[in-house]
């Protein structure tokens, strides 16, 4: 499960959000193969959809993270969670979406396929409302 500023996140979901305001962001994952998993990265990099195909990565200067935009998980054991926690910081309005990737460290273990279909968030950076 993905949650931004705790709403939760799917494929229908827009979450709006404030410039200036940190976002706080939670990612849940669930093992439920019978074995552990890891060790293994996540890396979470925010982008803009252009519509035609075209997306844009280069938004260090629109989005930063608070904290790093990387996790580093030892394991999750098999029928168990583990939840990482981050913040995201938006400098301009917008709309983002969120790109989750998996990095393993140990090719001898697979991480559960169902990892790979996590929901795309989207995210709508508005201007603080007085």
């Amino acid at each position: 499960d993905i949650l931004v500023d705790g709403k939760l996140c799917d494929c229908d979901v827009v979450v709006d959000c404030k410039v200036g305001d940190p976002i706080p962001l939670e990612v849940k994952l669930t093992n439920w193969s019978k074995h552990s998993v890891g060790p293994f990265a996540l890396t979470v990099t925010p982008y803009q959809d252009y519509q035609n195909g075209v997306h844009n990565y280069e938004l260090q200067d629109a989005i930063t993270f608070v904290g790093s935009n990387t996790f580093y998980i030892d394991s999750v054991k098999p029928t168990k969670d583990s939840v990482y926690f981050g913040a995201l910081l938006f400098l301009y309005t917008g709309d983002f979406y969120l790109n989750i990737k998996f990095h393993e460290d140990n090719c001898s273990r697979e991480l559960p396929l169902s990892w790979f279909c996590l929901p795309s968030v989207h995210i709508r950076a508005m201007e603080p409302v007085d």
